[in-house]
């Protein structure tokens, strides 16, 4: 879904918890173990709900699993939201005797790409009988003018208007939803739980989304971090241009540079908790000063200059 607060439908519920600890990798196997519901009826519950504490949502954009779900589509057109959900290639839909199916001239439109400049694709409305506010396309994964059946791919949508050049565009925001997740997923270990009792697991989910939020506030600081790097590291009195000398610091922009800084940054505490048992069994003078004034150091670290509130 995208909106003002946005969340893919890949995430689903399985309890009567809080929507924003209802989203669940359905793949991993602790769902296939617990989940009771078809993802498609999540989808629904979870769309109810959350329109129901008052969000704006202002698309919906789905994969294939929903798109081919009459729940998720009725409801979404019972509650007139706008949706984009990909459809597959043999999607039925009811013809009048007499009416027929008519593919329009495929037309170019860029697509914009991660990282890369953007390529040229192809997009063609195909109308079924007359055109319905439910309108369908095909799309091409490629720069052909004239692609192959296979090298295709097909969407649905109830947007209005002069749509054909921005409609798939659009429906790319779920690849950005998505990424929004996978960090979380692949990085901080959503799935790697060793809980059995879901109160637990629930706590697990939010340590995972807490770590997540503060490596997110910091990512954004990382990448102008890369362009003043030089000015930093220039002047012998910054501290904070030193951080970048040690030699598994990373210069990147992306979430996971961030993630690997943050994580040097917290080394020395870390380190501290592990000896400090063995200091009390064999005391080395000096190492506890040692350890202290190198945790502060880091303790003076702020990637994500923090501002207070002043009262008034």
């Amino acid at each position: 879904m995208a909106s003002s607060r946005s969340m893919p439908m890949q995430y689903l519920s399985i309890s009567p918890t809080p929507w924003y600890l209802k989203f669940l990798n359905l793949a991993s196997a602790f769902s296939r173990e617990m989940n009771t519901k078809r993802a498609p009826q999540l989808a629904v519950e979870i769309i109810r709900e959350i329109q129901a504490i008052g969000f704006n949502i202002k698309l919906v954009v789905a994969d294939s699993m929903y798109g081919e779900s009459g729940d998720v589509t009725g409801v979404l057109s019972e509650l007139k939201l706008p949706f984009i959900v990909s459809i597959r290639s043999n999607h039925p839909v009811w013809l009048l005797p007499g009416q027929r199916v008519r593919y329009n001239r495929w037309r170019a439109y860029e697509q914009k790409l991660s990282h890369r400049q953007p390529e040229q694709r192809f997009i063609r409305e195909i109308i079924f009988g007359k055109r319905h506010p439910i309108r369908y396309y095909q799309i091409s994964k490629s720069s052909d003018s004239e692609p192959k059946p296979e090298d295709t791919w097909f969407i649905m949508t109830n947007l209005s208007g002069n749509i054909q050049l921005k409609v798939a565009q659009l429906y790319s925001l779920r690849n950005w939803i998505e990424y929004g997740f996978k960090q979380v997923k692949n990085e901080l270990g959503w799935a790697d739980f060793r809980l059995t009792d879901y109160a637990s697991i629930e706590r697990w989910w939010e340590i995972v989304f807490s770590a997540y939020f503060l490596v997110s506030l910091q990512a954004n600081y990382f990448k102008s971090e890369t362009r003043t790097q030089a000015e930093s590291s220039s002047n012998p009195t910054n501290t904070l241009g030193k951080f970048n000398h040690h030699p598994w610091w990373e210069s990147g922009t992306n979430w996971k540079s961030a993630l690997n800084n943050l994580r040097l940054v917290i080394q020395p505490y870390v380190f501290w908790c592990l000896i400090k048992p063995w200091l009390r069994v064999f005391p080395i003078p000096g190492m506890k000063r040692g350890f202290f004034n190198l945790i502060g150091i880091m303790n003076v670290f702020r990637a994500s200059p923090i501002k207070y509130a002043i009262a008034s």
